[in-house]
């Protein structure tokens, strides 16, 4: 695991320890990234789930002018600072420990990005959505919701005021891409 580009380009990033995390793979990491292209240079990043903190470290790395991680494992928060200082990106970070639910029911703030990739097969990412599509005041106008899942977990969700745009798939990820309507 490791930072594909940027200002910390190819600096070698820490696991969480046992198995409570799955990371992106690089391969679909660089993907998402390619898509995203300039669009990240300037950009709120919110890394829901947030684990090592690679996605949001990456967002950063390419010129996210803020990017905030929510987790609630004390490991995972542990891993995150420690990413981040490995990195030397921690002055543009804020790192929340919080369940992502109760930070959500807080003030919705715009984000640019939300990146959303809970454990898997608990219904989690679907839930997260509907609480961003109840108050979307977290997703910037021309914001993207991308939620990171085993193709297996997908199904189509009815929403009030986000519409998938748009899905790319490698190997074991499926990424969804969820706008504003």
């Amino acid at each position: 695991m490791r930072v594909v580009t940027g200002k910390a380009k190819g600096r070698k990033l820490k696991s969480v320890p046992g198995g409570e995390t799955r990371p992106i793979t690089d391969r679909a990491k660089s993907a998402l990234f390619n898509i995203l292209g300039d669009e990240v240079v300037g950009a709120r990043f919110l890394d829901l789930f947030a684990g090592t903190g690679q996605v949001g470290i990456e967002a950063l790395s390419r010129g996210a002018a803020e990017a905030v991680f929510v987790e609630r494992s004390p490991a995972a928060l542990r891993t995150i600072r420690e990413n981040l200082a490995l990195t030397g990106l921690a002055g543009s970070a804020r790192v929340v420990r919080a369940d992502v639910f109760a930070f959500l029911r807080g003030r919705p703030e715009p984000f640019d990005f939300i990146y959303i990739a809970p454990p898997q097969y608990q219904g989690l990412w679907e839930a997260t959505l509907q609480v961003i599509d109840a108050a979307p005041g977290w997703l910037a106008e021309d914001g993207k919701a991308i939620v990171q899942i085993h193709p297996r977990e997908y199904r189509e969700l009815l929403l009030g005021n986000l519409t998938l745009a748009d899905q790319r798939r490698y190997g074991t990820v499926l990424l969804c891409f969820y706008t504003r309507l």
